[in-house]
Order: structure tokens, then C-alpha cells, then sequence
């Protein structure tokens, strides 16, 4: 399909299949900034940009609060009636809402400074395709180490305040595009041992908050500062985003839970090795 014969539907076209590639890779440990990164790239497409990038979260946000509907409803119930019914998976439960709360407050001091202080950041070498090729080859590697090194015996009643500032901490670098949000918290609770799919649940879960307020926050900045035929690519792309990672996080759960994680190291270190062939 040609841009220059079909404009608009060039358009239409790309922001579906970036929606697609979002959704796709945000659940895998893969890092959907890197991929909608270098896919334009690779395609010879404009860069759409950090906050087109970040608005299309949305449709993984909205993913992944439809898929565990029934778990996020147990969970806030319990946070705010434990007290006139105390039972041992409430108080699980509570202590559940108490670990997103807090694995989530350095990546939005992180994402504070950045946004006020650093309002270039989205056009620093951090973004250049060079950067993203080394990190998603050292983040191959960190990934491979903790499948090694982790004994992964631990299941969430045995998951401590450690693990989870640990978590916390090692989620802020997702600020980073080819660092990958769901990879970088696999990868921190697997080294801290809690087993697969244990893991790949708690880097969900966990991920709500940030994955949520980062998509708002970008679409309402483009929605306040474009026209309406602006914005359709955009609904476009948060769709087929939302349909992506509908798939992908059933996919992801029920592959951990049978596999090891090294065909995303593979993977990873195939993603950067391509990149730096194109550079």
C-alpha cells in the first residue's frame, strides 16, 4: 500500500498495525517502545513520535483490566472492606493492592522528573535505535541470568516487601525504550524466585497503574492539541492495540506456564543484532 496514493488510508493502515504491534509485544518481555521504534524504520515510516507511542497503552490498559476484571474487583473490594471481612485470601488480596501501590511509586517519580525536567527526553540518544539495540541485548542477557540464577519456588503468599521495592525499582527503567516493562519485572521476580507464572501474573497486575496513567495522559495531551481527523488514527490504533494484548497476555501466561523464558532471549538478541545491522 502506497502513502502517496492512498493517504488517508496509508495512515488508517499504520496506526492498525502499530496498534497491533503494541499490544502484541507491551505483555511480551520484549518492549513494545522498541518495536514501534525500529518497525517504522525498518518500513521507511516517519517515527510517530514518543506520545503517539505512549497513547496507544491505552488499548493495552483497557486489555488488561478486561482480562482480570474478576481478580482487579476481588482485589479492591478487599482493600477497602478487610475490616468487616477479615479472611486469609482477603488479607492476600489486600496485601496484593498494597504491592501495586507501592511497586509503582519509582517509576512515577521517575516519570514525574522526566516529564517536567528532562522535556527533551523523548529526542536524546536514549531513544536512538543504536541505545535500544545494546538494551534489548543486555536485557536478553539480565533475562537469561535470572532464569539460570533464580530458584523460582516461590509463590505470592511467599512474596516479601523486598521483592516487591526490588520490583518497583527494577520497573522504573521501563522508562527506557528497549528496557520493556513486563520484561524488566519478569526478569526482577524471577531472580527474586518467585516461580514463572507467579511472575508473569504479578508483572501484570503490577503494571496496571503505569501502563494506564502514561496512555491517558499522552492521549488527552494529543486530544487537546489536534483535530478530529487527527485523533481517528489514533482510536484506530488504541483498538487494534486492545485486541492485541487480549491475545497476547493469554498467550504469555499459558506459554510460561509450560516453558522457560529463553525463546524471548533469542529473540531479543536477534531484535538487536537486526537493528544494528540497519544502522
Amino acid at each position: 500500500m502506497s502513502n502517496e496514493l492512498h493517504p488517508f488510508l496509508f495512515i488508517y493502515f499504520k496506526s492498525l498495525l502499530l496498534g497491533i504491534i503494541q499490544g502484541f509485544t507491551e505483555f511480551l518481555p520484549i518492549s513494545s517502545t522498541a518495536h514501534l521504534k525500529v518497525f517504522p524504520h525498518l518500513f521507511g515510516w516517519i517515527d510517530p513520535g514518543a506520545s503517539f507511542s505512549a497513547s496507544l497503552q491505552l488499548g493495552s490498559a483497557f486489555a488488561i483490566i478486561y482480562y482480570f476484571r474478576e481478580e482487579i474487583g476481588v482485589i479492591i473490594n478487599s482493600f477497602f472492606s478487610i475490616s468487616t471481612h477479615p479472611s486469609v485470601s482477603e488479607d492476600d488480596n489486600k496485601r496484593l493492592a498494597n504491592y501495586i501501590i507501592l511497586a509503582n511509586i519509582p517509576i512515577f517519580f521517575v516519570g514525574f522528573f522526566i516529564k517536567f525536567f528532562w522535556p527533551d527526553f523523548s529526542d536524546s540518544n536514549f531513544r536512538s535505535l543504536f541505545f535500544i539495540a545494546m538494551i534489548s541485548i543486555f536485557m536478553a542477557l539480565l533475562l537469561a541470568a535470572s532464569e539460570i540464577y533464580g530458584k523460582k519456588n516461590k509463590l505470592f503468599s511467599d512474596i516479601n516487601l523486598r521483592d516487591v521495592i526490588l520490583l518497583g525499582i527494577f520497573q522504573s527503567l521501563a522508562i527506557f525504550p528497549g528496557v520493556s516493562r513486563s520484561g524488566i519485572t519478569l526478569t526482577s521476580a524471577l531472580f527474586s524466585g518467585v516461580e514463572r507464572k507467579t511472575a508473569a501474573r504479578l508483572s501484570f497486575l503490577i503494571g496496571i497503574p503505569a501502563i494506564s496513567i502514561s496512555g491517558f495522559v499522552e492521549f488527552f495531551t494529543i486530544l487537546t492539541t489536534s483535530s478530529l481527523i487527527d485523533i481517528l488514527p489514533i482510536i484506530i490504533g488504541i483498538i487494534s492495540s486492545f485486541l492485541s494484548s487480549i491475545f497476547a497476555i493469554d498467550l504469555f501466561l499459558k506459554f510460561v506456564a509450560k516453558n522457560n523464558t529463553f525463546a524471548f532471549v533469542y529473540y531479543r538478541l536477534a531484535f538487536g543484532a537486526l537493528i544494528l545491522s540497519t544502522l
